[in-house]
Parts: C-alpha cells; sequence; structure tokens
C-alpha cells in the first residue's frame, strides 16, 4: 500500500510528462520523422562551446578528489562567488545586492524551489500563483503541507497577472507569491508596470498582516526574450524576492539539473532565511548541486545557447498554426505557442491533433482551460514538417 498522501500526487500526475511519453510510442509506429512532438520544453540545441571548452578543462586539468568529492552544502565557494558576481554586474546599477554568502547552489531549479518552500512553509500556510502555470508548484507546496490559492488568467491582458485578483486573493496564511517571468505557457513577459503594481499590494498585506510575503521569482527563461521587451527585475520593486535559476534554457541543460537560490542582502532575514535554506537543501535529500556543473557554469556565466534559432522557431511555429487558422498568442520570451482551442473542451482539440500525430499540452494541466501549449525548442525542421498535419487539423474545424 502507498501512502495516502502520494494519492494527490498520482491523480494530478504531469499530463506533460504523459504526453512526452506518448510521443515517444507513436515514433516507434509512424517513424521520429512523422511525429510532431511540441509537449515538453526539452531543449533541442547543444551546449555552447563554452561548456564544452569548461568541461574538458576541469576534467583534464582540475583535482578529482575536488571535481567529484563532498563540498559545503551550499556549494563551492569560487561558484556562488561567480553567481553574484554576475547578478550584481547585471542588475546592481553599480551596487552589491547579492553577497556570495546569499547564494545556493541547488539541483536545478525545482530543488531551488523546493529550499525555498521548505525555508517559507508551516503546515497550513498557502501560496499564491497566477493560472496559467507550472502545475509542479502546486505539488511541490503540498510536500510541505501548504496549500495553492490559484489567481484566475487575466486574458484581457495578454496573461499578465492581475494585480488587483491578488489583492482579493490573498490572506493572512500566504507567505510566498510564484512569478514565472517570461512565462510558462504563454510566453508572456510581464511588463514593469504590472510588477510594480503587484509590489505595491504586497508592502500593504505585509503591513496589514504583520509577516513577510516572499515573491518567488522562478526565473529559468530570463535569457530567452524574442520582443524589444524588458524583463522586469523584481527585487528592483520588492525587497522580499527570492530568486530561484537554472541553466537548462540558458545554457541546454536540463539533465545537467544544475541551478541556484538567490537572496538579495536587503531581503527580511536574508542571512536566517539563507542559513535555513542551506539546511533545507541537505534535509531535502540534494546533499549539494552537482559538483562538475558547479564548475561549469561558474565559467559560463556569460554564455548562452542560440537564442535567434529560438526565435526563427516561434515565429515559423505562429505563422504555421495561424495559417491553418487558429488564434495564438505571439511568443515574447521562454519557447512555447499558446494556443486557443476551437473548441471549448480543448482536450478534445489535443485528441484530434494527435490523430494528426501532433502532440501538445491542454491549458487544463496549467489551470487554464481552452487553450493548448505547444513548445517550439524542437528541430526547426520538424516544425516545418508539421505544417501540412496543422493543415488538416485546421480543416477539420475551418472547413
Amino acid at each position: 500500500m502507498i501512502a495516502n498522501s502520494m494519492k494527490p500526487f498520482l491523480a494530478g500526475s504531469s499530463v506533460i510528462r504523459a504526453m512526452f511519453e506518448e510521443g515517444k510510442k507513436m515514433a516507434k509506429v509512424y517513424g521520429e520523422e512523422n511525429v510532431y512532438d511540441f509537449s515538453v520544453g526539452n531543449p533541442g540545441l547543444h551546449p555552447p562551446k563554452e561548456v564544452h571548452d569548461a568541461i574538458e578543462y576541469i576534467n583534464n586539468e582540475m583535482d578529482p578528489h575536488v571535481v567529484h568529492g563532498y563540498m559545503a552544502n551550499a556549494g563551492f565557494e569560487s561558484t556562488r562567488k561567480a553567481v553574484a558576481e554576475n547578478l550584481n554586474r547585471r542588475f546592481g546599477k553599480g551596487k552589491e545586492i547579492y553577497s556570495w554568502e546569499h547564494i545556493i547552489m541547488t539541483v536545478g531549479a525545482g530543488s531551488a524551489i523546493n529550499d525555498i518552500m521548505k525555508t517559507v512553509f508551516d503546515p497550513g500556510d498557502k501560496q499564491v500563483v497566477f493560472a496559467p502555470y507550472f502545475v509542479e508548484y502546486a505539488n511541490w507546496a503540498r510536500n510541505y503541507l501548504a496549500e495553492t490559492i490559484v489567481v484566475p488568467p487575466n486574458e484581457a491582458n495578454g496573461f499578465e497577472p492581475d494585480p488587483e485578483a491578488l489583492k482579493e486573493a490573498l490572506t493572512p496564511e500566504v507567505k510566498l507569491v510564484i512569478i514565472n517571468n517570461p512565462n510558462n505557457p504563454t510566453g508572456a513577459i510581464y511588463s514593469a508596470e504590472t510588477i510594480q503594481k503587484i509590489a505595491e499590494v504586497l508592502k500593504e498585506k505585509e503591513k496589514e498582516y504583520g509577516h513577510t510575503i516572499y515573491i518567488l521569482s522562478d526565473e529559468p527563461y530570463r535569457e530567452l526574450v524574442y520582443v524589444d521587451k524588458e524583463v522586469p527585475f523584481i527585487p528592483d520593486y520588492y525587497d522580499d524576492t527570492i530568486m530561484a535559476y537554472s541553466w537548462s534554457k540558458s545554457l541546454s541543460l536540463p539533465g545537467e539539473r544544475i541551478g541556484y537560490v538567490a537572496v538579495p542582502d536587503k531581503a527580511e532575514g536574508a542571512d536566517e532565511f539563507i542559513q535555513a535554506a542551506i539546511v533545507a537543501n541537505r534535509v531535502c535529500g540534494d546533499t549539494n548541486a552537482p559538483g562538475i556543473m558547479q564548475l561549469v557554469v561558474e565559467r559560463c556565466m556569460d554564455a548562452r545557447v542560440d537564442i535567434p534559432y529560438y526565435e526563427k522557431n516561434a515565429k515559423d511555429l505562429y505563422d504555421i498554426v495561424t495559417k491553418a487558422g487558429f488564434k495564438a498568442i505571439v511568443p515574447q520570451g521562454a519557447f512555447y505557442l499558446w494556443i486557443k482551442s476551437p473548441v471549448e473542451d480543448e482536450k478534445e482539440f489535443v485528441s484530434a491533433a494527435k490523430d494528426e500525430r501532433i502532440l501538445i499540452v491542454p491549458g487544463s494541466a496549467f489551470a487554464c482551460p481552452g487553450y493548448v501549449r505547444a513548445s517550439f525548442c524542437i528541430a526547426n525542421e520538424t516544425i516545418q514538417r508539421s505544417a501540412e498535419s496543422f493543415a488538416n487539423l485546421g480543416k477539420k474545424y475551418f472547413g
């Protein structure tokens, strides 16, 4: 018998992963080149040259006891210093906003978010997320017996969060508000004006409730921007912002599981928070982030994958989908196309797409039914080959 506490996780098991597995089965039947798998945000580009050079140097030149041995739970001091220096240079405007002691290297952004939640939540506490949102946020909060409040999607404003709806959703039990910008699944970039209004709401509620409400800024897509629009740096607007970052997207390293937690020096109780999060990193079972990958990213802070490649993919897929008759949101960042379902039940649309060997994810998996998500971080040739299937799918709905 499994634990009763696991049963809700089984009931809400990831639709995204299920579609990914379905794609592998279909590839065996129809041939991989004849299946158009837009299900998972699994980067299709090789890591940049700097990553390969760093791995070669580390393997050939560095002491293997250092590279592969145990270290402090928070990670290598040199890597934490490199992260802090990079953040300060890019966002500090001449000031030091992060000390290296306030950086924890983690097993990807998932581990970073769990460390933050473990640090913040007591049983019965709550977090707020903005629909559509990455489903694991709620699953991870459940690990710590915390509940999730979902703010409804703001379709009228391009799926940017609605600060007034946030204000209505907040209760004294809320300890955390999650912002994912650029956003998965919509590709929207939240404006500075929206972030400023959210910050004002939270500052007001912190005073009213008499306790800190942290923003958890989940930023794996920060560098993936395709429009002339700046991604706001949230600590500029709200001191109590804890960042979770991953190089899964910016360096095409999702399987290597490397990321960090960053706590601004001016955040409420920053020293105590970081010490608790370091312990959380250990007691959650990670012990420390992968050593070799810490040393790799330390040497690749300014390296990036081919952003123009993803930008072309975004444009090409948008053009193919809209030419077939469907409505979609122009991706501003991340690598997802958010498509309006032509029927009320988007799962029916997902099923019809599968008949054309197109794999997309229903919006209900992100608490936003009526839409579907298509990931375009795949080979451009696959996107081009999918055009006929999308055209056939469009004919089913639009003639």
